[in-house]
């Protein structure tokens, strides 16, 4: 249980990292992006095949760290910061 909190921190931190631009979230809120990232990518692993969805691999760890990108820019989103901007 504690090496998958770390493991979603860590996927948390690496989302953030590679998602342009600050974002205002706080430590609870990218660990908890980091997990459902890393769900998503352990998900997707085990529906190729590469393995299972608890089980520690590079294409579920590169998937998790995309979804969690993703996730990153939906909570951006839904907190009212990506509105209204206009890029150009």
């Amino acid at each position: 249980m504690i090496g998958f909190i770390v493991a979603g921190l860590i996927i948390g931190a690496l989302a953030r990292l590679f998602k342009p631009g600050k974002q205002n979230l706080s430590l609870l809120a990218t660990l908890l992006l980091g997990l459902a990232g890393s769900v998503i990518g352990g998900v997707i692993a085990n529906l190729v095949g590469t393995g299972d969805i608890f089980e520690l691999n590079v294409f579920g760890f590169i998937v998790a760290v995309i979804a969690s990108v993703l996730l990153v820019g939906v909570a951006e989103t839904m907190s009212g910061r990506g509105k209204g901007q206009v890029r150009g």
